[in-house]
């Protein structure tokens, strides 16, 4: 089993930046690819960006595109997404989720993360 934890998140003005974490408790870390989704109030969840196990190959939504990066650390069970240029748009539950394979769809990740609000304020 892999286990997820997000942090990170919190309340930033438009135009601010915000980098969040999710640690993941299982040493084989490094053979799983990693995703962030995010869900906004009333909206349906959403693909945000994705790595694959060795973190050679990365996918953005076009909403995010430029402005936010994902990366992981797999010696410390850790992937990260930094968070530019937030906009208001930008607001939801964070969550992370891996996988065998990188992918924009979410049910074919197999562990999620709890989730860390972020708040973008105008």
């Amino acid at each position: 089993q892999v286990q997820l934890v997000e942090s990170g998140g919190g309340l930033v003005q438009a135009g601010g930046s915000l980098r969040l974490s999710c640690a993941a408790s299982e040493r084989t870390f490094s053979r799983h690819a990693m995703g962030w989704f995010r869900q906004a109030p009333g909206k349906e969840r959403e693909f945000v960006a994705a790595s694959s196990n060795s973190g050679g190959s990365t996918i953005y939504a076009d909403s995010v595109k430029g402005r936010f990066t994902i990366s992981r650390d797999n010696a410390k069970n850790t992937v990260f997404l930094q968070m530019n240029s937030l906009k208001p748009e930008d607001t939801a539950v964070y969550y992370c989720a891996a996988g065998m394979q990188s992918t924009v769809v979410a049910r074919l990740y197999d562990y999620w993360g709890q989730g860390t609000q972020v708040t973008v304020s105008s």
